[in-house]
């Protein structure tokens, strides 16, 4: 089931509440960036996390799945998206530890 455009036009909103949140359409599903860092993805109408040490501790008890088939990282289910709070927390702590994205040639 791809991610809907209603779904993605609520999650998105509610994220930029934090910040610089952007995404990007990537095969049928969306790749997400804060601040032009990738930290997740929306694939079948649900937010994926990528599980850094900060959101796996600001995240205890969230859910883990793959987002698409054949996914090589399990990644972190975030229920949270309208805690503008907890997600400008989770995603300012993940910005720190991602790597700086690759210049495209």
């Amino acid at each position: 089931m791809a991610t809907t455009k209603e779904f993605h036009d609520y999650i998105l909103e509610q994220l930029q509440k934090a910040g610089d949140v952007t995404t990007r359409k990537m095969m049928g599903e969306y790749c997400v960036y804060f601040n032009g860092k990738l930290v997740g993805n929306i694939c079948d109408n649900t937010l994926f996390l990528k599980p850094t040490e900060s959101a796996l501790r600001l995240l205890p008890g969230a859910e883990r799945g793959y987002p698409y088939e054949g996914s090589k990282s399990l990644m972190i289910i975030m229920d949270e998206a309208e805690n503008t709070e907890l997600v400008k927390c989770v995603f300012n702590s993940m910005y720190e530890e991602l790597p700086v994205p690759k210049k495209r040639k």
